[in-house]
Parts: structure tokens; sequence; C-alpha cells
């Protein structure tokens, strides 16, 4: 093995260990509190908190798979006037984090807020006790909410089959004689179950992952629980054993979205097949089939964006912008540009892995670095604090006696947020990176081999500069979900350190809705970067990730 190629592996084996640090470092926080603090909560804080996880991601996947199976469908198979405005449209509830969507809705449906009171002028009605519409804040609303926002994650992919590889079942079946329904039940939906299940534990994932929006909502979560046990009860132990339950239920939630695709990948060929055929539609059946695709849109991003835009008009012109907001906005880029940078930086060399270090030791590696993302934000957080100080003490043993200084990157430090930012969001890089090399001629890198350059010398010098679009494309993903980014951001902040998302979360926490409206509209605004990269790139199935942190 050449000195460089070791290196190589020596650096992934680092890697590895890293993003395999959290899992253990839970086990171990986990361990240390099985002696009164177990029988508390498997008693009196896990039943209600799975039960309760349970039903909102029951609730949200069967939601986000009617909506996304169903938007993906209708603009797949029908042709109506709209129909390319709400092919894009159906996007752009992934430009709002779901924290983003609670704080907005809480606001829009107060007894007093602009929906209720414009009903109750609208019929004539003058107090808030002579109509009351259901509360928000319950589990039934928190599945409405989160559904209308994550049902992208279903409806991109599921898209993305119906036109690119289903066009020639889809056209068999209706010259058999088969209509619309039986086409859709049992052609199209058939076809798209790895689509719709892919989808579908995306956004259980991020389901799994929201804090903010169950909290908002007084639903008590395994995350909100996790949460809570280790800021508002300093109980390390128990949050760990609380994550470690969580854990238990993302590996459930992988083995569920695997068992659905089974061995099945998407339909047809290694060619493309013929483009679906649209039916026109016109007349009513054409205005009901925009009213139906927009609705999604509008619950989803319309109204709480164009709300937040209000707020936020009405909150500076009455006040002027917050002063605290500039800074706030300078340590959410600070932050992210920092974390994104390592982020491309350990990508790289992960998707780079399978031809530098050999095909079975980079696949393990890039299935390590899936880890990150599988875990939630408050689980990620936790594992890493025995990490973090076992690196603190390391670092001032190595360099305090000699120096006198050691850097500190442990809990309540700047360094640890950009670690766990990476550990969160590695796969975003890896797949955005993968995709480019995938896109580039074997025949290139081979000549350059043959030419005497090395590997990595071909990865600098042929494989990088082709496929440094879709680097750029996974560097902004990353940046922008590192922005947004909540739990991780709560726990392990620096002291007396605010970005928009925690300005955020402590205006909401505060009732004052208001005072957070322009950090809010900063925050969708940001997220509306991706979306429109996603609607100038071609379809094809969703990234593996790519969500605004819960």
């Amino acid at each position: 093995m050449t000195p460089a190629r070791g290196l190589l592996h020596a650096a992934a084996a680092v890697l590895a260990a890293i993003l395999l640090a959290p899992v253990v470092s839970l086990a171990v926080a986990a361990a240390d509190g099985t002696g009164e603090l177990w029988p508390h909560l498997a008693a009196y804080v896990l039943p209600q908190a799975i039960r309760e996880t349970g039903l909102l991601l029951v609730g949200v996947g069967l939601l986000v798979t009617a909506l996304g199976t169903g938007t993906a469908w209708l603009v797949s198979a029908f042709a109506f006037p709209g129909r390319r405005f709400l092919d894009a449209a159906l996007l752009l509830p992934l430009a709002v984090p779901t924290y983003v969507v609670a704080y907005a809705y809480l606001d829009l449906m107060h007894p007093l807020g602009p929906i209720q009171s414009g009903l109750r002028t609208l019929l004539g009605l003058s107090s808030p006790r002579d109509l009351s519409l259901p509360d928000l804040r319950s589990l039934p609303g928190c599945i409405l909410l989160l559904g209308f926002v994550l049902y992208p994650y279903v409806y991109l992919p599921t898209r993305a089959l119906f036109l690119m590889r289903a066009g020639t079942l889809l056209e068999a079946a209706r010259m058999l004689g088969a209509g619309p329904a039986r086409t859709f039940f049992r052609v199209a939906l058939p076809l798209a179950r790895p689509a719709i299940a892919l989808g579908v534990g995306l956004a259980l994932m991020e389901t799994l992952n929201d804090v903010g929006a169950a909290e908002f909502l007084g639903v008590r979560t395994l995350t909100v629980q996790v949460y809570a046990t280790w800021v508002n009860r300093s109980d390390l132990p128990g949050a760990a054993q609380i994550a470690l339950v969580m854990l238990a239920g993302v590996v459930g939630l992988v083995a569920l979205e695997r068992l659905a695709r089974g061995k099945r990948g998407y339909a047809g060929s290694g060619h493309r097949d013929r483009p679906t055929a649209r039916r026109p539609l016109s007349g009513w059946r054409a205005a009901a089939a925009l009213a139906l695709g927009s609705t999604p849109v509008l619950l989803g991003f319309g109204l709480p964006a164009g709300y937040l835009a209000w707020a936020a008009w009405q909150r500076l012109r009455a006040g002027g912008w917050p002063e605290a907001l500039a800074a706030q906005t300078l340590n959410t880029v600070l932050y992210a540009g920092a974390a994104t940078a390592v982020t491309v930086a350990a990508g790289l060399l992960v998707a780079a892995a399978p031809q530098l270090l050999g095909r079975r030791s980079g696949q393990a590696l890039i299935r390590v670095a899936d880890l990150g993302y599988a875990m939630p934000g408050t689980v990620l957080a936790v594992g890493l604090l025995a990490p973090l100080a076992l690196l603190d003490k390391g670092l001032a043993d190595l360099f305090g006696t000699e120096l006198g200084w050691a850097p500190a990157i442990g809990l309540g430090t700047g360094a640890a947020l950009v670690i766990a930012y990476t550990l969160r969001f590695l796969t975003i890089s890896v797949g955005a990176t993968e995709a480019g090399f995938a896109r580039i001629p074997s025949t290139l890198p081979d000549a350059a081999r043959m030419l005497g350059r090395g590997r990595f010398a071909t990865l600098l010098a042929v494989q990088l500069p082709l496929a440094w679009p879709a680097v750029l494309s996974g560097a902004l993903l990353a940046f922008v979900d590192i922005a947004k980014e909540l739990p991780v951001t709560l726990l392990l902040r620096p002291l007396n350190v605010e970005t928009l998302s925690t300005h955020l979360y402590g205006e909401a926490a505060r009732g004052t809705y208001e005072d957070g409206a322009a950090a809010a509209l900063l925050i969708v605004m940001t997220g509306l970067i991706p979306v429109a990269l996603l609607l100038r790139l071609d379809r094809g199935p969703v990234p593996r990730h790519s969500r605004a942190g819960s």
C-alpha cells in the first residue's frame, strides 16, 4: 500500500469513527441512568411519547402519501390550464421549515387572528365565543400541518416516475380499455410503490426530527421529550435513554421503507421510456383539477408565507428592523458557511471512497455517512456530548502541557456546532457528488489513469472539475438546510449566540409572534433558493435528504 493510499484509509477510518461516535456515546450515557431514571421514564414518559409519536407518524404517512401521489398523478396524467404553474408550485412547501409553518398558523388560527376574525365578520358575529374553530394545538392539527408541508417528498420522486418511466405501460393499459381510475389503481400505483416508499420514508424522518412544530402544537413526541429531559430537567442519561428508543424507531422506519420497496427499483430499462401522454381536461373538470392541486400549495406555502410577509411589514413599519436581527443573520450565515465548507470536503472524500479505497470499503463508508441524516437532531446532539468532551480533554493533554493552551471544541463552542451540522447533513453532499460522478463517462478517468495519474490526482484533475456543478448544488442544499436546522442549534449553540431559527423559536415560546415574523420570513426566503434550483434542474428521483431541519 502506498503512503498516499494509507493516508486515505486512515482519514476514512477517522471519519467513520466520528460518524459512529454519537451512537456509541448514546449507549454509554443511557447505561449510566439505568437505576432510578429508567423505571420513571418507562412508566410515565415513554408510553405517552411513543403513542403520540406513533400516531403522528401514521397520520403524516397517510396524508403525505395521499397528497404526494395524488398531485403527482394529477400533473402527470392530465392536461389543463395552469398545469405548468401547478407543476412547479407544488414544490414550494419544501422552502418552509415545519416550525415556521406552525409559528405562522398559530397566529393565523388564533381566536383573535385574521382567519377566525374574518369568518366572524363575514357571518355577522361579534364575539369569539360565537364561532370557535377546532384548536390547532392538538395531534390532528400537527398531522395536518406536517402533512401539507412534507408531501413534496412523495410528490417529487413519484412524479418523476410517472413522467419518465411509466409512459409505455400506462399507454398500454389505456389501449386495453382501462379508464383513468382503473389505470391509476391497477397500473400506476403499484408501479410507483418504490418511489412512494422512498418519499414517505424521507417525510417520516423529517417528522421524527421535528421539535419546534410539535412543541408549539402541544404534541409530546419522543423528540420533544429528549429536549425537555435534557434541557429542562438537566437529565442527560434520561435523554440518552429516550434517544435510544428513537434510534430504534428510525431503524424500524428504514427497514419498513426497504420492505415496502422490496427488491424493486424504478420501472423501465436503462433507457428513457416514452413520456406519459396526458388526458386533456376542460370546463369544470379543468377548474376542479386546478383547485384540487392548488390546495396543498395554498395551505403548505401560500397562507403561511403571505402572512409572514404581512406580519413582518407591520412589525417593521411600527417598530423598525429588530436590532438583533442583523447579528443573528450574520451568525446564521457564518455557522452555515463554515459547516457547508467542511461538509462539502468530507462529502467529496466519502463519495470518492469506492474508487479511492476499494468498492467494499467505500460503500461501507457511504452507508455510515447516511447515519447522520437518519438520526434526528436531538439524538445526534445528545450523542455528541461525550465524544466532544473527550476530544477537548485529549487536545488539552496534547497541547496544554507544551503550549499552555489548547483549542476548545466541546459543548458551547462554535466548533461543536459545525461538527454536528456536518454529521447531520453530510449525506446531502455525498448524494450530490455521487450524482455528479455518475454523469462522467468512465473513459475519462480511465484515460487519466492510463497516462500515469494516480486515483487521487485523477479525482482532483478530471472528475472534480466535471462534477463541480453537482458539488455546488449539494453545497447550496446543505447550506440552506443547515441555516434552517433547529434541534441541533438549540442544543449545541454557544452561549449568548442566536441564529434566525433560535430567535424565532424563542419568540414563539414567549408568544410574541409579531416580533419573530421578520426572522421567519428570512428563513423562508433562504429556503426558496434550493426550490428554485430544483425547478431548473432536470427532474429525477428526490435526493437522499433535503429539507429544512425541523
